[in-house]
């Protein structure tokens, strides 16, 4: 059974388990798409192949090689992040960006050009790869770099693996002078206040992220909490660990998802992070992992599953479609459990369907109501489109068509690019 982590489609797949590289063409049935499949966190269907042949990469997964002195990874593409940071923290070595979930796989991290709390400084994760080892269905094997005269290199990054299997990358690595970080929380009560805070933070701080409340009405529409942090200095490298705090056994009955509890909910969450105001000491792993503390949390949404809407709009559009998106959510009383909004710096993603662009990005988590979600995000789209924003491919499982085109301007530049035997739903639901 393969699904995505939305849990929107599930069913039977055809899948291969290769254990080293060079068997990853081997054993593949003749005439048959693939995808590469990791650890199954992409929400919708980037990662899935209807009537093909799926490719998990979990054994793929050995360091290459780690040099402690300069920080330079090299790791086969199924490695987790998670198990990155196991071997490279204790040498005072960290992650350029990360993702808010470490069980994703390095290929992962390229195919989706992950972005993080710190893309105002460091951009996103294909800005720090050295190289890519790039294996076409066709047999043909490349090492891709940022130089690259073909192209490809851009069309993989970010790619969402449609170029080609990747089988190995190299990165370089950020030094950290500890594995905690000093954190400071403020509330603010609307999108005015979060945009001051914002910009005032991007200059002094690493990291900034923020959670809202996205039912908020009226002079509270966008209220929330903003949390900014820099790295200690205490020359303190202790790893995560990987066991979970809790346990979602089973799937959560579907009624318990509604207006009033999401409502609940969020204003529970703002009244206990208003409790952690001001200064504080934390590690990592509850800093950029929150939710990888509580295993099998997508079953929290029941057996409809959810989606995840993150869309990003320009900075020259300012808090109007931010605002009119919130305002349409609270409308329609399908809150969000988890609201999270943050800006992106200027620089340019490497990728050709590179996902950030500067401006403000929100995401957003909904339980599938099948119809009345659906026509939700057509109007959001509308908003998003209207300004010339775009949607994040590794958590959309229904964009229409037209505007991923209009939100990635290069897509017929990427498409020249793609590897024949190499295709998924979302491709096929996107390039048709």
């Amino acid at each position: 059974m393969i699904e995505t982590w939305g849990r929107l489609n599930r069913c039977d797949r055809v899948a291969i388990s290769p254990r080293f590289r060079d068997e990853m063409l081997q054993s593949l049935p003749r005439r048959r798409p693939l995808i590469a499949h990791g650890l199954g966190r992409s929400y919708g269907d980037v990662a899935t192949l209807k009537d093909g042949v799926h490719l998990k990469t979990e054994d793929l997964d050995r360091i290459i090689s780690f040099d402690p002195q300069t920080g330079v990874l090299r790791a086969e593409a199924g490695i987790s992040l998670s198990a990155v940071l196991q071997l490279v923290v204790p040498h005072g070595w960290f992650l350029p960006t990360t993702p808010g979930s470490r069980f994703v796989t390095l290929g992962g991290a390229v195919a989706n050009d992950v972005h993080g709390k710190n893309h105002h400084r460091a951009g996103t994760f294909g800005s720090h790869i050295r190289a890519i080892g790039l294996l076409r269905t066709s047999g043909e094997e490349y090492v891709l770099r940022p130089d690259h005269e073909a192209g490809l290199f851009a069309a993989t990054v970010g790619g969402l693996g449609l170029t080609g299997l990747i089988t190995w990358a190299e990165i370089q690595l950020t030094v950290v002078g500890s594995s905690f970080l000093d954190v400071e929380t403020l509330a603010f009560n609307n999108l005015e206040e979060f945009f001051a805070i914002a910009d005032g933070s991007e200059g002094g701080f690493e990291h900034t992220v923020s959670w809202i409340d996205c039912l908020g009405e009226g002079d509270r529409t966008g209220r929330g909490i903003f949390s900014r942090a820099n790295w200690c200095a205490d020359n303190r490298y202790e790893p995560h660990s990987d066991r979970s705090i809790l346990l979602v056994p089973i799937e959560a009955p579907g009624f318990i998802l509604n207006g009033l509890s999401v409502k609940a909910f969020n204003t529970a969450y703002r009244a206990a992070q208003r409790l952690k105001l001001g200064r504080h000491r934390t590690h990592y792993a509850p800093f950029f992992y929150p939710l990888d503390a509580i295993r099998g949390w997508n079953k929290l949404y029941g057996r409809k599953g959810f989606y995840q809407y993150q869309s990003v709009t320009p900075k020259e559009a300012g808090i109007g479609p931010v605002r009119r998106m919130l305002e349409e959510i609270a409308a329609a009383s399908q809150g969000s459990f988890l609201a999270v909004l943050k800006t992106f710096g200027t620089t340019t993603s490497p990728g050709l369907l590179s996902f950030p662009l500067e401006g403000v990005t929100l995401a957003l988590d909904f339980p599938n109501k099948t119809r009345r979600t659906l026509e939700l995000f057509e109007r959001l789209d509308r908003i998003v489109a209207e300004v010339g924003g775009r949607l994040y491919p590794a958590k959309d499982a229904r964009m229409p068509p037209a505007l991923f085109r209009a939100g990635f301007p290069r897509t017929d530049e990427f498409l020249s690019y793609r590897d024949e035997g190499i295709d998924s739903d979302f491709a096929r639901r996107i390039f048709k």
